[in-house]
């Protein structure tokens, strides 16, 4: 029955780029592409041909076309059952099928109210089977439940340990006095020695990865703060920070605005729809560095500041330029512009070269401008962006026939265009 679904699934809301707004805390594990969402029973219904995404925490079903995501809270999933086998199942798209729970409004259970159960049936078309991993990754990311733990510990102190006793212990540790073993000597003792050597290499190494693990976990609790305080920042609700050694709000918002992604795209999780995804996610990243440099970004700022949000995760100058390209294929509010010399930048598509091109013209028509012309250091300060690009608009406006320039030991200067304004026919009659 058509929307049916709707009375069950739990909608999600999407991002600017086509992307599905994930909670706090949560990580993409995989993506699968032309998969569909069935219901088996009385309630059937089916939802055709859409993205499917496993997190942490849910199991995102996206229609690209429509626009329209659905979620299923891993809360409510009961049971996974075996992929079955036969020789029908070779001629049919291949299938997996697990149990879910719903609370008492018919919504998908979410905080453990389980009052009745349903199946539900992924297919996956265009697969010669089930994913790899899919199934084996389903299972882990159920038993892990990662939903269920806390988002941050109220203080601090009680965080890990390790590190710190790990150091104190061998602060403190005193050297030991050395008598000896007849058990040690001969080469069954040199044997034993290194043997024990080699146990006591190990042990360390396993302490230190625990210390290690530990620091990863606190630096993703890290992350899940700095994302709080950033959403807090950009909707006005923190007060002006006094602090030393933070400075304003606005410095502080950059900061957090850098401080990284909760779940980077990668080829692990997304497979073959890695660049579209990474497309995606750096259209939504770029949009805030895009209001604070004038609408336009260099590519170079760009891969910078999206490798260091991304941490770890990091991609290469191929990748950008790949995901940047694939934007004139998708629906997101950017797109990549290459300049007459050969300069590419990203750009809002809410910008327009006509307003750009007036701020100019306005800019050397007035004051000592008008006289002295401007350059491109003193458009940046104007427009808001790098002077690099600055100085690609005042050749883009040149071209346009707005402005002249004059090149001289000043340096590169643009003046306002009088020589539009002539009308050769009258150029040599006296006044």
């Amino acid at each position: 029955m058509e929307g049916a679904w709707t009375r069950i699934m739990h909608s999600v809301q999407l991002t600017s780029s086509g992307r599905m707004h994930l909670q706090q805390g949560e990580v993409e594990c995989q993506l699968v592409d032309a998969v569909d969402l069935d219901c088996e029973g009385g309630a059937g219904w089916t939802l055709k041909t859409g993205l499917l995404t496993l997190t942490t925490h849910r199991l995102l079903w996206l229609d690209e076309k429509g626009k329209k995501a659905w979620a299923v809270p891993l809360g409510a999933v009961g049971q996974l059952y075996a992929v079955k086998k036969s020789i029908k199942s070779m001629f049919a798209a291949p299938r997996m099928r697990f149990q879910a729970w719903t609370q008492r409004d018919g919504k998908l259970a979410t905080h453990g109210q389980r009052v009745a159960e349903l199946v539900l049936t992924l297919v996956f078309r265009g697969q010669s089977g089930v994913p790899d991993g899919f199934v084996q990754r389903f299972a882990e990311v159920l038993q892990a439940k990662a939903w269920q733990q806390k988002r941050l510990e109220e203080s601090p102190s009680g965080g890990h340990k390790g590190a710190g006793s790990s150091l104190e212990a061998s602060v403190h540790k005193r050297p030991t006095v050395s008598t000896l073993n007849p058990a040690m000597a001969g080469v069954s003792g040199i044997l034993r020695k290194e043997q024990e050597q080699w146990e006591e290499t190990d042990k360390n190494l396993h302490d230190a990865f625990q210390d290690l693990n530990g620091l990863m976990s606190k630096a993703k609790e890290m992350v899940i703060l700095a994302e709080k305080m950033r959403v807090r920042l950009l909707t006005g609700q923190a007060s002006t920070v006094e602090e030393e050694g933070v400075g304003t709000n606005q410095e502080m918002q950059d900061w957090m605005l850098s401080v990284g992604i909760t779940s980077p795209v990668t080829k692990e999780s997304a497979g073959a729809l890695y660049h579209q995804q990474l497309s995606r996610q750096l259209a939504d990243f770029v949009r805030e560095p895009l209001k604070r440099s004038g609408g336009m970004l260099a590519m170079v700022d760009a891969y910078c500041l999206f490798n260091r949000a991304r941490g770890t995760e990091l991609i290469s100058p191929e990748d950008l330029l790949q995901a940047c390209t694939i934007w004139q294929t998708l629906d997101v509010p950017v797109r990549l512009r290459k300049f007459d010399s050969g300069v590419m930048v990203i750009q809002s598509k809410s910008q327009s070269d006509d307003e750009v091109f007036l701020r100019l013209t306005m800019l050397v028509s007035n004051g000592e401008a008008e006289k002295l012309g401007i350059s491109a250091a003193e458009a940046a300060r104007a427009l808001g962006m790098a002077p690099a690009l600055a100085r690609e608009q005042l050749l883009a406006a040149e071209g346009q026939g707005l402005l002249c320039r004059d090149d001289g030991v000043d340096g590169l200067r643009f003046f306002s265009n009088f020589f539009k304004d002539i009308n050769a026919s009258t150029i040599f009659q006296e006044s």
